[in-house]
């Protein structure tokens, strides 16, 4: 009997401690205890700018905090990153594309972190369209009336891109075909769409987005759009694919990262309310932007960045460049 009366007791007990841990709300229904905090690699107007706050209302009403934007250009991205994984806190996460994050190991040799091991995916909201735009005033309506311009021009034509995986792209573009164009640096790439209007640079490739309004106004002229198609959003203007330069594919997408040993179960949380926020009228918006819906979990957001990662080995492999 008093065996029986123990393993009573003892069931009783695990019953009781059972019962008291499923009472306590797990870490992910807890968050966010604050205000959370949206770091991008970008100023106000950027694309990841204009997709930011076209879901963060969404994600107040549905978290109960603040969310607010806190725009960080410089650095190639660096600032940005690394000012997410200092802080090593959940409410303050990285939104911007992969763009600015998987060709860090092969640029930059002071980098005291790896985005693919110490950032943990969220979820993708967007792909970033990416466009090639030149100056209305010099001439030229294709990429290959460019790529003659500056064959037939050595060291006299320049050109701005936006920093990271279109850099990368581009430059392995530059070398493909044999050009020699000087590269003009850029603190925020959004502020290059001037200097293309004026002619102080001769080719521009960063988001459709941050370009679509300078070409509005008739100094700029967008003559490609880095994809495989044509975009319904300016379908006069020619994929590069069509264009016969298929290695200036560029689609980054746009994204949430957290801090390493983020827990899993509270990135999918998150990742569920950003994709519900990617509703049908904020797709309608994006796409107004050159920004394609496109969200995913964390799966999808997963595996969407290890191609980005695989893409960009094999085009450092083109230049002979390896991981610093």
């Amino acid at each position: 009997m008093l065996k029986d009366w123990f393993r009573l007791t003892m069931v009783g007990t695990l019953a009781l401690a059972l019962n008291a841990i499923a009472a306590i709300p797990s870490l992910a229904q807890q968050w966010p205890t604050h205000t959370v905090r949206l770091v991008l690699p970008f100023g106000p107007g950027s694309g990841a700018d204009t997709a930011a706050r076209l879901i963060i209302d969404k994600l107040q009403q549905k978290w109960g905090q603040p969310v607010i934007i806190d725009g960080k250009p410089g650095g190639d991205g660096l600032l940005s990153l690394q000012t997410v994984v200092s802080a090593k806190d959940d409410h303050v996460l990285y939104f911007g594309p992969s763009s600015m994050f998987v060709v860090q190991r092969y640029m930059h040799e002071d980098t005291t972190f790896d985005p693919e091991t110490d950032l943990a995916p969220i979820a993708g909201v967007a792909k970033v369209q990416i466009a090639v735009a030149v100056p209305t005033i010099l001439g030229v309506a294709t990429l290959a009336e460019f790529v003659a311009l500056a064959r037939a021009k050595p060291n006299e034509t320049s050109y701005g891109v936006a920093p990271g995986f279109s850099e990368f792209v581009f430059d392995g573009f530059v070398k493909e075909n044999g050009l020699a164009i000087a590269k003009a640096p850029y603190r925020d790439i959004t502020t290059s769409p001037v200097d293309l209007g004026e002619n102080r640079i001769q080719l521009s490739m960063q988001s459709y987005a941050a370009m679509r309004t300078y070409a509005q106004t008739g100094k700029i002229r967008i003559i490609a759009i880095n994809d495989r198609e044509r975009t319904p959003i300016a379908p006069d203007v020619p994929s590069v694919v069509e264009a016969g330069f298929p290695s200036l594919l560029a689609s980054p997408v746009l994204g949430l990262l957290g801090p390493r040993g983020m827990a899993l179960d509270l990135r999918r949380r998150i990742a569920a309310d950003v994709v519900a926020a990617v509703d049908d009228k904020t797709a309608e918006r994006l796409a107004l932007t050159g920004q394609p819906a496109a969200p995913m979990d964390v799966d999808a957001y997963t595996a969407a960045l290890k191609e980005q990662y695989a893409q960009v080995a094999h085009i450092a492999s083109v230049l002979g460049i390896a991981k610093k």
